[in-house]
């Protein structure tokens, strides 16, 4: 397998379909549920960014996306609804030019992780594409002891992505996760793992103290499992599980 490579850039059409693709996949994996967003860096414009209307992820079709300036104000919304978080999405992708797929999510396995100091951190082979430490983001500092936890304001989705550094996840405080990819399949394949790597992680704890992939491991296993290769094997098979034809 080789390491490292990166598919074509998209078309607007291909880079839409995958958006509702991935909507229905992290649905079906149970990584969001009513809750949660996907968006994509719009693939010819990177000052806008893509995403559904307020809808369950696994509801999302082509004709709910919306257009998005990186101020999280819509194109043309044409009366639809918004998702009250979209501050998230617009500034991870200010702080991080890297960055062209965002999810949020509240996977349930995640939130003990946020709150009891016990580090998330790869204990398998294919959890490794987490990252060696996840930055946890607190709201409460910053923003004080009286806020919902949601990031719906500008300086607060800024402050998210301040602590989300260059990280592909961070945790938010008695809240859920951000996830960020090079494209939509990669940060659709870590948010997946990332909620595979903590339910193996609550398991071990049970037994007794995890010894966690080292520094070098999680380098060496993050390149062969960001692969394309690696990454549209796990698409086509979570696509056709979804419903959606393998692609």
């Amino acid at each position: 397998m080789s390491q490292n490579t990166q598919p074509a850039k998209p078309t607007l059409a291909e880079a839409m379909r995958d958006l509702v693709v991935g909507n229905r996949i992290v649905a079906h994996q149970g990584v969001v549920d009513a809750y949660g967003h996907l968006s994509i860096r719009h693939p010819e414009d990177p000052e806008r960014y893509i995403m559904a209307c307020s809808r369950a992820p696994a509801l999302v079709s082509v004709e709910d996306l919306i257009e998005f300036r990186l101020d999280n104000e819509p194109i043309d919304a044409r009366g639809r609804p918004l998702y009250a978080e979209r501050a998230i999405h617009g500034s991870v992708y200010r702080a991080r030019p890297d960055v062209q797929a965002v999810c949020h999510n509240h996977a349930m396995p995640l939130i003990p992780f946020g709150v009891t100091g016990t580090p998330l951190r790869p204990i398998f082979h294919i959890g490794a594409v987490i990252g060696d430490e996840i930055p946890i983001w607190d709201i409460q500092p910053e923003f004080g002891d009286s806020t919902n936890l949601l990031v719906t304001r500008p300086e607060v989705g800024d402050s998210l992505a301040r602590k989300l550094g260059n990280s592909r996840v961070a945790l938010m405080r008695g809240h859920g996760a951000v996830v960020v990819g090079r494209g939509i399949r990669e940060a659709v394949y870590i948010a997946v793992q990332l909620q595979n790597n903590a339910n193996l992680v609550l398991s071990s704890l049970a037994l007794g103290k995890p010894k966690f992939l080292s520094r070098g491991e999680i380098e060496a296993a993050s390149a062969t499992m960001l692969d394309t290769l690696s990454q549209n094997r796990s698409w086509q098979l979570w696509a056709h599980e979804a419903g959606f034809p393998a692609g």
